[in-house]
């Protein structure tokens, strides 16, 4: 083996490590919407949780991606460490499948159709038909798909090149040296750990041992140990990815940790019982990329079937590792470990987008309460929820501009900037509900009277925004746009309201029936009310933005108002109930 051969096994190791990370990458993107489907059905039954882990992992080709979302959902408390168990269980599984499509390289037959199947054969058609899916296609999802093809055919093509350039050292003594002495089961072990820390991808580091096994020289006496130290060192990635998360977050890096070290443990032991009282001879065999593979799946897959029935006792000795103290932790209500995962991340936004919603919108309801019956301690809750809904607006604007710093599908960037527009509209009415109680407290502080006329005026505008922001949540929640279609007539509807109510003020106040005092408390209140309906007129046409694939508010209000006949119906029906 020259230095030429040494470059050449750089170039493909490159090319296979960057096929798998662009591949891994674009089927993330490409599931989207499936991933989140497959995480909906987490529940505290193991069972199921391990399948979702085992799908989840089968889909993005990658355990350790698996686990680090795994990790930012415990600490965003979206799942509890009983429910990351399983998960992390199906990861191990999952990530087998890996070797099983690079075992396709393996293939060495003269019958034309055995040969089809062979790498070289169907990768470069693959290559030809991704290129022109990427330069020619018009939406995120054809590109996507097109860079799947790509990122595969790159690191079939860079396994092919890795197990040219390595063929030569089947003749080296040094090399032959070299696997003699990993034949010692824990020198195997350190290695395979030691290589998939390094590359941080056990898929990874068994393709490297696949492409090896083309010289001869890999025997599955040698091999076995270094695929039980590869699940070792695919650790590291969830270890680095807890640092800074909470105890219940480091306990689950500490479960996929202890799950792979106790499962080599027990089989490695096994393993060189095996190997020294029965001395069978396939461990001297020379190991192929099918026979790697297989050996790769029956040692994840007893792992499994040793420790799923244990998850209770591994979730002990990861509290026991990592114990409770006194210190009061917060729940991170984003992880941006997470942004690994671009869908995941924004349906955890939409997740603290719904609860800042519907806080403003308690917040705007109990502030319309107080204007009839004033209290100390819910106008205090009501400035915590408008504190609260500031706090939202913030983490979730911070977030979804990194989240656009990622390759995200096209509806998925639809969906966040939805949501960067929307949490400003949700904000503003928390903060007009504050206004409302202040001047509920000066009501009561300077003992304002209103004449009966201004209030029965006042209950009635208090109605329809009442009115307008439940509809304005529902349309939000629900992405219902009948809901948001009746937003634009009751909007206009408090507008009028409001040009009324200044009226009807001025000429009490001309007549001598209302005084100076009452007038500004009265203008602030009606200017806080009608505001309140214009955010709810910019929510419903958010959500007509994402239903219409448009980004332009006036024109999504046009679509609002495009059945005119209808429009103008719901608004005879608010003109009739909200009559002063």
């Amino acid at each position: 083996m020259d230095l030429f051969d040494v470059l050449t096994l750089i170039g493909g190791l490159c090319l296979f490590l960057f096929g798998m990370n662009v591949m891994g990458e674009s089927l993330e993107r490409r599931a989207g919407s499936g991933l989140r489907s497959l995480l909906g059905k987490l529940t505290q039954n193991k069972l199921a949780g391990f399948l979702t882990g085992l799908g989840v992992t089968a889909v993005i080709q990658s355990s350790s991606a698996t686990t680090v979302m795994v990790v930012g959902f415990v600490n965003s408390g979206v799942m509890s460490l009983k429910q990351s168990i399983g998960v992390i269980m199906g990861a191990n599984i999952g990530t087998t499948i890996t070797a099983w499509v690079l075992s396709l390289g393996g293939i060495s037959s003269d019958n034309i159709v055995m040969q089809l199947f062979k790498p070289t054969s169907f990768t470069p058609v693959l290559a030809l038909i991704g290129t022109a899916m990427v330069m020619f296609g018009k939406t995120s999802k054809k590109k996507d798909t097109g860079t799947i093809l790509l990122g595969f055919a790159t690191l079939m093509f860079g396994m092919d090149t890795m197990s040219d350039a390595v063929a030569g050292l089947a003749d080296v003594p040094a090399f032959q040296n070299m696997f003699l002495m990993f034949k010692n089961p824990i020198l195997g072990v350190l290695v395979g750990a030691i290589l998939t820390a390094i590359i941080q991808s056990s898929s990874a580091s068994v393709g490297i041992l696949q492409a090896l096994s083309v010289t001869g020289q890999v025997s599955y006496g040698a091999a076995v140990p270094i695929i039980m130290g590869q699940n070792i060192g695919t650790c590291i990635t969830a270890i680095l990815s807890s640092f800074g998360t909470n105890k219940n977050a480091k306990r689950a890096a500490i479960v996929h940790l202890s799950f792979n070290v106790i499962g080599t443990i027990v089989w490695l032991t096994v393993f060189s019982l095996i190997s020294a009282l029965l001395r069978p001879a396939i461990l001297d065999a020379s190991a192929s990329y099918l026979g790697i593979a297989v050996a790769h799946s029956i040692f994840n897959i007893a792992c499994t079937v040793l420790l799923l029935p244990m998850a209770s006792l591994l979730e002990k000795l990861a509290v026991k590792l990592v114990p409770d103290n006194n210190k009061k932790e917060v729940i991170a209500e984003l992880d941006e470990r997470l942004l690994v995962t671009p869908p995941i991340a924004l349906e955890r936004c939409g997740v603290v987008a719904s609860e800042m919603a519907g806080l403003s919108v308690e917040a705007l309801k109990d502030s319309l309460s107080m204007l009839e019956r004033f209290d100390d301690s819910m106008a205090e809750d009501i400035r915590t929820k408008e504190s609260k809904a500031d706090h939202y607006e913030d983490i979730l604007g911070t977030y979804l501009v990194k989240l656009s710093g990622h390759h995200v599908s096209d509806s998925d960037n639809v969906e966040a900037g939805k949501l960067l527009k929307i949490i400003g509209d949700f904000e503003r009415i928390s903060d007009h509900a504050v206004n409302i109680v202040e001047s509920a407290e000066e009501i009561k502080q300077k003992d304002i009277q209103f004449t009966e006329p201004a209030l029965k005026e006042l209950r009635v505008i208090c109605a329809a925004v009442s009115e307008i922001v439940d509809l304005a949540l529902a349309a939000y929640l629900e992405n219902d746009l009948h809901a948001a279609e009746k937003v634009e007539p009751l909007e206009q509807i408090v507008d009028g309201l409001r040009t009324k109510l200044r009226d009807g003020h001025i000429r009490r106040l001309q007549q001598g029936e209302c005084s100076i005092e009452a007038g500004f408390v009265w203008s602030d209140l009606i200017t806080n009310l009608e505001r309140v309906s214009d955010h709810c007129s910019n929510i419903a046409a958010c959500v007509a933005d994402a239903a219409h694939n448009n980004m332009d508010m006036h024109k999504s209000i046009k679509v609002l108002r495009m059945n005119e006949k209808a429009f103008h119906q719901q608004l005879a029906i608010y003109q009739e109930k909200y009559s002063v």
